[in-house]
């Protein structure tokens, strides 16, 4: 009887890069990576190496410098001589057909930019045919400023005494050309195709929120892996996927909430991320409706991230672009479980970090900051989960004798 050995799929090894500038210190720097050495993370690849450089701002050409560059590929030709093969470098802002070309050609290994990463994350995690068909236009929108760098291999072929190369080689470029501009008109026809496709579901979403009846509706907003998924769980005892990834939700969640006889209904966005590439923003308008249509925003934040404070810029900004920053809102600050500070010496007289300070000094100053307009539980282990249940009750209950003045019966406040 034969038997059958299972070998394991290897990750691939990934290389980081990053800038520090002017507008983007050393510290920011690092943060950045450690979002994109997560995102890597996500998508499958294994973080072996990081190099960062100070400069005044990318290079047009190859985003880092010369030598930089060189660095970065002797790293590379030193895993190959190691059989420790890299796989992709990945860097931490957008770049331009010409960089993306332009690094290729010098390291000869696979050139991700923190979009397309993004991008590759929600193809992965798109379950629906709503989100494929919105990653779908994301990527040929992505694709189609940067078509030019699928045909160098063209370029390739001429510059000999038999092809007439230099100036003379209009026959070759010819040929490319053509090709080029019949892949930029058949992504062209996608992109229309796509667009029509998500204006129909566009509508279809919209009947379907109309036909959702006289209820308060809530949506739980926020920076991805903050715990949006867990307080649905909890809140509407669904079982809506959640996990320690970025990105773990994509589709839309909504579910109908009862509490205390009062019944509202409750919907899990996909979170957002510091550089959110602007046509993803755009395809997953009707992903992103829920929000605009909410009556109620639940931001939530994780505590125990180092940078909170920049992701609720983040999220805010986000909801500004939308449309909605105006809208009745709460912050829910979760993970108080996973929150860690470290106590100052006596004698240490250098200024306080956000790393010192204690849980309950955050508490006082955020609620004095926001008017009491805030919590701080903890869904994995259920803290202060039934006090911002009677919160939340009281703000729909609210927003609902406001909307719905005739039924103000029908739900009594909560003693």
């Amino acid at each position: 009887m034969k038997e059958f050995v299972i070998s394991e799929v290897k990750a691939e090894s990934a290389i980081l890069v990053g800038l520090i500038t002017e507008t983007q210190n050393e510290a920011k720097t690092k943060e950045y990576l450690d979002e994109l050495e997560f995102l890597a993370d996500t998508a499958g690849a294994v973080t072996v190496k990081r190099f960062t450089q100070k400069v005044n701002g990318p290079s047009a050409v190859t985003y880092v410098g010369k030598g930089k560059l060189e660095e970065i590929k002797a790293y590379i030709e030193q895993c190959e001589d190691n059989e420790e093969p890299i796989g992709m470098v990945i860097f931490d802002d957008e770049l331009s057909a010409k960089q993306i070309r332009n690094i290729e050609n010098e390291l000869k290994v696979k050139i991700l930019d923190r979009t397309s990463l993004i991008l590759d994350i929600f193809a992965m995690r798109a379950q629906t045919a709503n989100a494929k068909t919105q990653v779908e236009l994301a990527q040929y929108r992505y694709m189609l400023p940067r078509l030019q760098r699928l045909w160098t291999h063209l370029e390739r072929q001429g510059g000999g005494s038999g092809s007439g190369g230099g100036k003379g080689s209009v026959g070759l470029r010819g040929p490319g050309e053509t090709q080029l501009e019949m892949d930029r008109r058949i992504i062209l026809q996608r992109i229309t195709l796509l667009k029509q496709r998500l204006q129909e579901i566009d509508k279809q979403k919209t009947t379907q929120r109309k036909n959702r009846g006289r209820m308060i509706r809530v949506a739980l907003v926020g920076y991805t892996n903050v715990g949006k998924s867990t307080i649905m769980n909890l809140l509407a005892k669904s079982e809506v996927f959640a996990e320690n990834k970025l990105f773990a939700t994509l589709d839309t969640t909504v579910r109908k909430v009862v509490v205390d006889n009062l019944p509202f209904l409750l919907a899990d966005t996909v979170g957002f991320i510091r550089k959110l590439p602007t046509d993803l923003v755009d395809s997953f308008k009707s992903t992103l409706d829920e929000v605009r249509e909410a009556d109620l925003l639940v931001h939530v934040v994780d505590i125990s991230h180092p940078d909170f404070e920049e992701q609720i810029r983040v999220v805010d900004n986000t909801l500004k672009e939308l449309g909605c920053s105006d809208k009745p809102s709460m912050i829910i600050f979760n993970k108080i479980d996973n929150y860690h500070w470290i106590e100052k010496e006596k004698d240490d007289l250098t200024p306080a970090t956000k790393e010192n300070i204690p849980l309950e000094e955050l508490e006082r100053t955020w609620m004095a900051r926001l008017n009491d307009n805030c919590l701080f539980i903890s869904a994995k282990t259920k803290c202060n989960i039934e006090t911002f249940r009677k919160t939340l009750y009281i703000r729909v209950r609210e927003l609902h004798v406001q909307k719905y003045p005739y039924n103000d019966f029908l739900y009594p406040a909560m003693e």
